[in-house]
């Protein structure tokens, strides 16, 4: 069961990364960071939809593994923890337009 706990975390967090590939050069660059490697996110984009959905489906089949092997009770923090993770990047991605108008009012 640790390997699906592992997969879970690995893809919530690779999900989050691809979340926030567009909004996260955006806040360095208000921090004073300069914005000429922002070019290198662009081939992450292109990936970031099926980066969330695969997370998506690792973290419901640690659910469903779980849920099979009778261990919800005692993992249940640690997979609402990569649910909740998952949950914000699929946010990040919904909204990501409004936060980087932000961020560019910001400027």
């Amino acid at each position: 069961m640790q390997k699906y706990l592992s997969l879970s975390y690995l893809g919530s967090v690779s999900a989050i990364g691809v979340a926030t590939c567009c909004v996260l050069p955006m806040a360095m660059m208000l921090l004073g960071l300069g914005g000429s490697w922002l070019a290198i996110f662009g081939k992450i984009v292109a990936a970031g939809f099926y980066v969330l959905a695969i997370s998506t489906a690792l973290v419901v089949l640690s659910w469903l593994v779980s849920h099979r092997r009778g261990s919800i009770a005692r993992l249940k923090w640690w997979l609402v923890g990569s649910t909740v993770i998952t949950g914000m990047a699929w946010v990040i991605v919904f909204n990501e337009a409004r936060i980087n108008d932000y961020l560019i009012m910001q400027m």
